[in-house]
């Protein structure tokens, strides 16, 4: 949720962003509930004061006293309870309002006006015709989509043999990667950021979340996405981020332990509503899936940074891979709800020949930690809300794809890529 005091202060500005973004709230009825709602608490405090000089007086017991007094308990209660109606229906409006894009973010009205950064690797020249990676993966026996239809239904899949090694071997080289203070502290100073060289640290958060932090996170996407357990108020993550980022929920974190960085490791679940049709074949979009997110809570100084930390470090992995990549810089249409500006990656596909998404980089500044009350305590006792960050080290199903397509041999054969191979007990071939 983005501050009212904005709201109030830039009423104007904060309409131009929410269209910019595609969204159409009313920002001028957020303003008028504001003002009932304000009002009413300067109602109620002015009854409290006056029942407190009442109480006090030394007449308290005589009838037209305690009359009075009746009468202000009265008025406070129906004031109290105006005020909470007041008070939910501002909050469903404020909750509907977007964070609001960076002036750097460019301006869009669908994903066509996301910008191309750069482009970065050669696309590898086959002299034969490159295969898609589900037809790879049904020739060596690594996938069985048949048999996980037959049990779990569409979008599931069985990974077998040497593509589940390589998934553990991408595990690994990623923790190994990002717990490299050395290495982290050379990717802050080539890209000159003025940030902490503190490493990531490994965690395999929950796979589930109570509904009331999922909604805080602002992540929870009931109509199209998220999995509901009927039974319980527990909601499947679609992302391993969603269960980092409420982490700190309802805490005050202090500031000598910021920034606090995560990689974490779950198996998400999305349902994938409006997707029918789409990307069927294979692995690309599954009802379940692998993530390695990472996650950063830091100071409001700081939070640009980390985003830029997290961008370079996509950049990082997929070169160790030697991959050819695209970087988008999203526009105001397409970053979502909360975030501040966003970054995908999308790797090349010569089985597609496209270029297809593999990682987002996502900056959310306080939008979320309003919301879900994490704040951090300065040195000087001051308190302020963190700012969070969440990016993709790896959607592991995703860049085992671009690993399959771009590594493909003529005899049908993947070979591995040279900097996983000491993760792959020194195999060089699937």
């Amino acid at each position: 949720m983005i501050d009212i005091r904005f709201i109030r202060e830039n009423p104007d500005l904060t309409k131009l962003k929410v269209k910019q973004k595609g969204y159409e709230e009313n920002i001028d009825l957020v303003l008028e509930l504001d003002n009932k709602r304000r009002s009413l608490l300067i109602e109620i405090e002015d009854l409290r004061k006056k029942r407190n000089e009442l109480s006090h007086n030394k007449n308290y017991k005589d009838e037209q006293l305690l009359s009075n007094a009746k009468d202000l308990k009265q008025k406070i209660a129906s004031s109290e309870d105006t005020l909470k109606e007041v008070e939910q229906f501002f909050n469903v409006e404020m909750h509907k309002i977007p964070n609001l894009a960076l002036d750097s973010v460019p301006i869009g009205s669908s994903e066509k006006d996301n910008l191309i950064l750069r482009q970065v690797g050669e696309k590898k020249q086959f002299n034969f015709k490159p295969k898609l990676h589900h037809e790879l993966a049904n020739e060596l026996g690594l996938i069985d989509s048949v048999r996980a239809v037959k049990i779990s239904g569409s979008r599931f899949a069985y990974l077998k043999g040497d593509l589940v090694r390589l998934q553990l071997a991408l595990m690994n080289f990623v923790i190994n990667t990002l717990s490299d203070e050395t290495l982290i502290k050379s990717i802050i100073e080539n890209n000159n950021l003025n940030i902490s060289a503190k490493p990531f640290m490994p965690i395999l958060p929950p796979a589930l979340l109570k509904t009331e932090p999922y909604l805080a996170s602002s992540r929870l996407n009931m109509e199209e996405v998220t999995y509901k357990i009927e039974q319980d108020d527990l909601w499947l993550n679609a992302s391993a981020e969603h269960t980092l980022c409420t982490m700190y929920w309802n805490e005050i974190i202090p500031e000598k332990e910021l920034p606090i960085r995560y990689i974490g490791y779950a198996t998400s679940f999305r349902r994938e509503a409006g997707t029918y049709g789409k990307d069927t074949e294979g692995i690309f979009r599954m009802h379940q899936f692998d993530k390695l997110e990472m996650e950063v809570f830091s100071s409001a100084k700081t939070g640009l940074e980390e985003h830029k930390l997290l961008v370079a470090l996509q950049e990082h992995l997929m070169q160790k891979l030697e991959l050819p990549y695209q970087v988008l810089q999203k526009c105001t249409f397409d970053i979502g709800k909360p975030n501040a500006t966003g970054v995908d990656i999308e790797a090349w596909l010569p089985g597609q020949e496209k270029y297809r998404e593999t990682h987002t980089a996502d900056y959310m500044s306080d939008y979320q930690s309003r919301d879900l009350k994490i704040r951090l305590k300065n040195t000087d006792n001051s308190i302020e809300l963190v700012h969070t960050n969440d990016a993709t080290a790896f959607a592991l199903g995703r860049i085992m794809i671009a690993i399959l397509e771009n590594y493909q041999l003529v005899d049908g054969h993947i070979a591995v890529p040279e900097v996983l191979i000491p993760y792959m007990i020194g195999k060089t071939r699937i």
